[in-house]
């Protein structure tokens, strides 16, 4: 099918057409013209005011298959993640079994060659991620992971976490840690601070993630190698890597979409949608994390999609699970976000930022390229609820909530999903 994109403001640095509105025709998987003629095609999509970026990109997304589909499968996944505007995900390895050896790897990729949505799973660096014994990080690489975490879980093992740094050096491999001193956090619900006090909720400490970031830091100016930290929360993470990066040491990180919009006094009526890891913080941890995303700092924005069924929610709130299911909504997230960053640096952060720190190719805008397109309607007025998900799941505290801000097409491997 032949698609004219018209009138959209084109995001791809590096192209000649770089922040202009131009037409763009796409068939059969590929850009076959830009310009500003009336082109004809079988399909033509308005999209005046839409910004047009390459795909997004999702640096660490959950998925429960195998072993936990009822919260979400791949088909699922991929489905949740292009009606989100994302052609491809980097998948985190917590599932049963974790991803740890060549089989889980290819039951993961198998199907990239016929999909929309290119899935890109991340290996464990401890075997079931419990952190005791390292992985054949080796032989992972070599069979399509594109870097080593154990995910939801923190890599706590001093020497194991120097040994991986040292291992992956011989493929020029990526670190990637949740930062959590797991004792400090052991029982916690929430941020610690005055509403974790007077809700009578065990509260996880700012200093439980960043004497994680500390150690790790340290260790990786003693051994070497490249580290990310995902899904950071407190200002003195964000000072630490800064102070990081200017030593020059090969550091990145990223930041959850919601996370500096959103703060712990979300929780005071104790909805469980909003129990996360890392937990919800204060204004001035928020202020820090948009400050870190406006001088670069924080090199990627990802989703932190975390489905869960309704058996882990509708709890009390100390016994429900963490986590938001956010693909979908990761939009509006942007735009929100755009309010103090401007949106084409936002939109550089889920495009050609995560795409260079796992050192995979960034796609461009150009005639005769490969259309991996993500077209975005910052204006766009929607509703999550039972007719709009395409997730498993419902975890989200803005289910049945007026948003703004949706992708409405996304193109890749020859394929198409439009909602415009």
């Amino acid at each position: 099918m032949k698609v004219v994109i018209q009138s959209a403001k084109i995001v791809s640095p590096g192209s000649p057409y770089h922040l202009k509105r131009k037409n763009v025709v796409i068939s059969g998987g590929r850009i076959t013209e830009i310009g500003d003629k009336n082109y004809s095609a079988d399909r033509v999509i308005e999209a005046d005011g839409m910004l047009l970026s390459i795909g997004w990109m999702d640096l660490g997304a959950f998925v429960g298959d195998p072993g936990l589909e009822h919260k979400e499968d791949l088909l699922s996944l991929t489905k949740a993640a292009a009606a989100g505007g994302f052609t491809e995900v980097v998948l985190l390895p917590n599932t049963h079994p974790a991803v740890q050896s060549k089989n889980e790897i290819s039951y993961i990729t198998q199907a990239n060659a016929t999909r929309l949505v290119q899935l890109h799973p991340m290996a464990a660096v401890t075997k079931n991620c419990k952190g005791e014994e390292l992985t054949e990080m080796i032989d992972l690489h070599e069979a399509g992971a594109v870097a080593f975490t154990d995910g939801l879980k923190s890599l706590v093992h001093t020497d194991l976490f120097l040994k991986s740094l040292q291992y992956i050096q011989k493929f020029d491999g990526l670190l990637i840690d949740h930062a959590e001193d797991h004792w400090l956090n052991l029982f916690g619900q929430m941020h610690e601070g005055e509403t974790s006090t007077s809700l009578g909720l065990k509260g996880m400490p700012r200093i439980a993630e960043e004497i994680a970031v500390r150690k790790n830091l340290e260790l990786l100016e003693y051994a070497g190698g490249r580290l990310h930290f995902s899904r950071i929360s407190t200002a003195r993470t964000v000072d630490l890597i800064r102070s990081a990066k200017k030593k020059g040491m090969k550091v990145s990180c990223d930041v959850v979409g919601y996370q500096p919009l959103l703060d712990d006094s979300c929780l005071e009526d104790f909805d469980t949608n909003y129990k996360l890891n890392p937990p919800l913080r204060e204004k001035s941890d928020n202020d820090a994390l948009l400050k870190g995303l406006k001088d670069g700092t924080i090199d990627v924005l990802s989703s932190g999609h975390l489905p869960q069924d309704d058996e882990s929610k509708l709890l009390e709130f100390d016994q429900a699970d963490f986590g938001i299911t956010n693909l979908q909504t990761f939009a509006a997230q942007l735009v929100q976000l755009s309010k103090w960053v401007d949106v084409e640096e936002l939109i550089a952060k889920v495009t050609t930022a995560p795409r260079l720190v796992l050192q995979l190719p960034v796609p461009i805008i150009e005639v005769d390229e490969k259309a991996n397109l993500t077209l975005f309607d910052p204006n766009r007025e929607w509703r999550l609820d039972e007719k709009t998900n395409f997730s498993k799941s419902k975890n989200s505290p803005w289910w049945g909530q007026e948003l703004k801000g949706k992708a409405v097409a996304v193109f890749n491997n020859n394929k198409q999903w439009i909602d415009a």
